[in-house]
């Protein structure tokens, strides 16, 4: 890549972190281009398409902030404990960062790094999620599809209150800790969960389709 090039690139990849974080992976990409500085064409030439473009930018990042949220909460000698931190921290990251709250939701499927990160918090969330029940901390019929689930709706409110009551999210998250303590529950729910090959969909269609 020529010296210009390279300069074009690194511009871009600023202005996209800084974007993504802002406003979350669905910015338009001809914004990215006017803060870079550069054309449109330019992005293209570079990156071809916003999938390559946000797994160069944000994958990386989302591994890291992912990835120690669930070290550290398979850490806790308490397993409902654990369970507790990694839920609260999670909705926190996506309260802060919409970008994050896209990575979780999985909607964007051609980005093939960024995918592979989701199936790595999914069992990340399922080991968490197992060793709680195991410790009969957590009611048993609780899946990782549920806790998907209130990902995707957590997401959904934090950005509705972003600009009014921006810690409404921490009362719904207390509520859901609270009612899927082994203690609340009253016998098994009458519905199952999505299977997990309709969660996916189920995902994509909460967060927006790209």
């Amino acid at each position: 890549m020529r010296a210009d090039a390279q300069r074009n690139a690194e511009k871009l990849r600023a202005a996209a972190a800084e974007l993504f974080q802002e406003r979350g992976l669905k910015v338009p990409l001809k914004e990215i281009a006017r803060r870079a500085g550069v054309s449109h064409g330019t992005l293209y030439n570079l990156f071809g398409t916003r999938e390559a473009l946000i797994d160069e930018v944000v994958a990386g990042l989302a591994a890291d902030r992912l990835g120690a949220a669930a070290e550290h909460a398979l850490s806790f000698e308490d397993a409902g404990k654990g369970f507790a931190y990694y839920v609260q921290r999670v909705c926190e990251l996506q309260a802060t960062d919409p970008a994050v709250a896209d990575v979780v939701s999985g909607r964007f499927p051609a980005a093939e790094c960024l995918m592979a990160i989701c199936g790595q918090a999914q069992d990340a969330a399922t080991r968490i999620i197992e060793r709680a029940r195991l410790a009969g901390a957590i009611r048993p019929d609780f899946t990782g599809e549920d806790l998907l689930l209130f990902f995707g709706t957590s997401a959904l409110l934090a950005r509705a209150v972003a600009g009014t009551a921006p810690d409404a999210w921490r009362r719904q998250v207390a509520f859901l800790l609270d009612g899927v303590r082994t203690e609340a529950a009253h016998g098994p729910l009458p519905y199952a969960p999505p299977a997990p090959q309709q969660i996916p969909d189920v995902m994509s269609r909460l967060a927006g389709t790209p």
